[in-house]
């Protein structure tokens, strides 16, 4: 019999904004390691519940496993990630 996995959700961390800094996001033209236009100072999105908010950024949903216990954690998560699946 195999074991199911599931992550641990959160809460996003306030004052972190990873997600919205290391992954591309090629419906906003937006480079790996660069923040998004919607990235508010805060860290927090701007169009978080908008229609217009991407539908990769919905997809992201705050975890132990991509958040870490810091913000340099989740950035180096999605870092490794972005590289991964990177094209080519």
């Amino acid at each position: 019999m195999s074991q199911k996995i599931i992550s641990e959700t959160m809460e996003c961390r306030p004052g972190c904004g990873a997600c919205c800094i290391a992954p591309s996001i090629s419906s906003l033209k937006k480079l790996a390691g660069v923040a998004c236009p919607y990235l508010a100072e805060d860290m927090r999105c701007r169009i978080f519940t908008q229609p217009e908010r991407p539908a990769c950024c919905a997809g992201l949903q705050a975890s132990r496993e991509m958040c870490g216990e810091t913000r340099v954690q989740a950035l180096q998560w999605l870092n490794e990630l972005e590289a991964l699946t990177r094209p080519g």
